[in-house]
């Protein structure tokens, strides 16, 4: 009996280290490829284990809201801050008690309360043939609704949030006839049924299919580096054209993170999204992932830099979510599928 107990306080001795050891479980609908070597470098710096689960946004919350408190997740990482919104309002977050790398990020790229916040910054312009429109024709969202452009828009689907966040902006800034107006003129210049990712927005601009997109720039700025030779032509035919210059701005929208209710890992989960707002992971966002860092003072890429400065939105972005009903309710009216 002596040997059997003593061999079970060795087992546990063995095992306590990795008990106790932190770890932090994130569920990520950011691909893979997209946040690994970031996570990886937070692991070799602090000794925090990171469990990454990646999946589609709306299938995470729904894991999220179905495991309850019981959930292993800490973290909440997603590409929009529609779906941070709906988290929230499902009370699937908490408050993220401000630290000093929290405290320097602006305010208009955090929930009021502190559920969410913002990593990386993405803005969603136009995209137009390098051929076949001249910069000047173009001045303003508006511009693109016009008869002279029937027949010459490509976008992705009603059903994508990064759309259904545009519009909710333009809501939040023009009001509902306005942008109603707005999202019936561009239904009507459509080149094709919507279909397919930014991406192929942008090739349909190059080859011809129709002459302006309106796109994430990081889908640009990923053709434009890609090893694909024929990606990086396809890529080379299109500009960008940095709309509302002289008024409201450019579209922006934001990747971030929230803290779930019942983080098991609190402390380390907090730990992390530090790391991700050090100077030195968004220089990574910006020189690998090419989207714009939300500190001020951080370095764009090259490939962004080349795409020019811009004005951008100054929407408070939890209204991005709070309008996302009404946004959809309006492209569904419009006839946008």
């Amino acid at each position: 009996m002596k040997n059997i107990i003593s061999c079970m306080f060795v087992i546990a001795a063995l095992l306590s280290p990795l008990v106790m050891a932190e770890q932090v479980n994130l569920y990520s609908a950011r691909k893979e490829a997209l946040i690994k070597p970031l996570l990886d470098k937070f692991t070799q710096q602090t000794g925090i284990a990171v469990n990454l689960v990646t999946g589609n946004a709306d299938n995470l919350i729904t894991r999220l809201k179905s495991e309850g408190k019981y959930s292993p997740a800490d973290l909440l990482l997603t590409t929009d801050v529609g779906r941070l919104y709906r988290a929230k309002e499902q009370g699937l977050t908490q408050q993220i008690l401000e630290s000093e790398a929290i405290s320097k990020l602006p305010n208009n790229f955090r929930d009021e309360q502190g559920h969410w916040l913002g990593l990386s910054l993405r803005a969603r312009p136009l995209m137009v043939s390098v051929d076949r429109v001249a910069s000047q024709t173009i001045a303003n969202l508006e511009d693109i609704t016009k008869p002279e452009w029937k027949g010459r828009v490509c976008i992705r689907s009603s059903s994508n949030i990064y759309n259904q966040s545009m519009v909710a902006a333009l809501i939040a800034q023009v009001g509902e006839s306005a942008a109603q107006e707005w999202v019936n003129g561009l239904v009507k210049n459509f080149a094709r049924p919507p279909q397919g990712g930014d991406r192929d927005q942008i090739k349909a601009v190059a080859a011809g299919l129709c002459d302006v997109a309106i796109a994430n720039t990081y889908y640009l700025a990923g053709m434009l580096s890609s090893d694909d030779e024929t990606t990086q032509q396809q890529a080379k035919k299109v500009k960008v054209i940095w709309p509302n210059q002289t008024d409201r701005g450019a579209h922006i929208n934001i990747s971030g993170v929230a803290l779930t209710k019942n983080a098991p890992n609190k402390d380390a989960a907090v730990k992390l999204i530090d790391f991700l707002l050090s100077n030195e992971s968004q220089l990574w966002y910006a020189t690998t992932n090419h989207e714009y860092p939300v500190l001020a003072d951080i370095a764009w890429s090259k490939l962004l830099q080349s795409f020019g400065t811009f004005k951008t939105e100054q929407v408070p972005l939890g209204k991005l979510g709070e309008l996302n009903a009404a946004a959809v309710q309006m492209m569904d009216r419009a006839g946008w599928k």
